[in-house]
């Protein structure tokens, strides 16, 4: 994923962007210094249990890219169960280029969910970014794919418990909890079906059509269950 591509979606100053808070840097360096003192990118999607599909969140994404891997830049986010200043953080999820997913040996290729669907489903949502820098912040993203754990996998305990939860993607329609769907939609003042319209008539791609997982170890898929993975143009 090219870094330049990825923020120059949006533009380095544009909308949606924060600048990390300005602590001091542990080695000594002056504010503003180490992986926080960047500029980074927020938007929300609907995480679901791979091993779940029933457990669904409504997840918070921080995120800023490492750049100058061999493979492009990796996207980096840090996740939490709200945006409040005392929100839990509940785990992490790392981006990557289709190019890259496609390098990966296939036993580590069941870790990462396709963003297909999220993107033109509607389902990811930059909340507060200009409404032409969020599709072509959407467009970027996407063909990537995601390797999200929740290290909190239950924020309603009082300190995290459990195993990391693998996390996967909502890949159709009738998968996502409704109830969850519309209070994200009310939480940020945003309607699902509105913006699955904008972004398929603008795109120009049908909504992808992938079940659920059967199993932990079931490999993601982008765009349909069987044969040629590819996205069906808007008819």
């Amino acid at each position: 994923m090219d870094r330049r591509e990825l923020f120059g979606a949006v533009g380095v100053l544009g909308t949606g962007m924060a600048c990390g808070t300005a602590t001091a840097a542990p080695h000594g360096g002056k504010p503003g210094d180490g992986p926080l003192g960047g500029p980074h990118l927020h938007f929300c999607g609907i995480h679901m249990a791979k091993a779940d599909p029933k457990i669904q969140f409504v997840t918070q994404h921080y995120c800023a890219a490492h750049t100058g891997g061999a493979d492009g830049d990796v996207f980096q986010c840090v996740l939490f169960d709200g945006t409040g200043k005392n929100a839990k953080l509940v785990g992490v999820e790392y981006l990557i280029s289709d190019a890259a997913y496609r390098k990966l040996p296939d036993a580590e290729k069941k870790f990462w969910h396709a963003h297909t669907y999220e993107v033109l489903g509607g389902g990811l949502v930059a909340p507060g970014m200009d409404p032409k820098d969020e599709m072509a912040f959407m467009k970027v993203v996407l063909t990537t794919w995601g390797k999200a754990w929740h290290t909190w996998p239950n924020p309603a305990t009082a300190v995290p418990v459990g195993e990391p939860m693998l996390i996967w993607s909502l890949m159709a329609d009738g998968q996502v909890d409704e109830k969850v769907l519309k209070a994200r939609d009310k939480e940020f003042g945003v309607d699902t079906n509105k913006i699955r319209e904008a972004r398929v008539k603008e795109i120009g791609l049908e909504v992808p059509k992938v079940s659920l997982p059967k199993n932990p170890d079931a490999v993601g898929r982008q765009w349909t269950d069987g044969g040629e993975d590819k996205p069906t143009p808007k008819k």
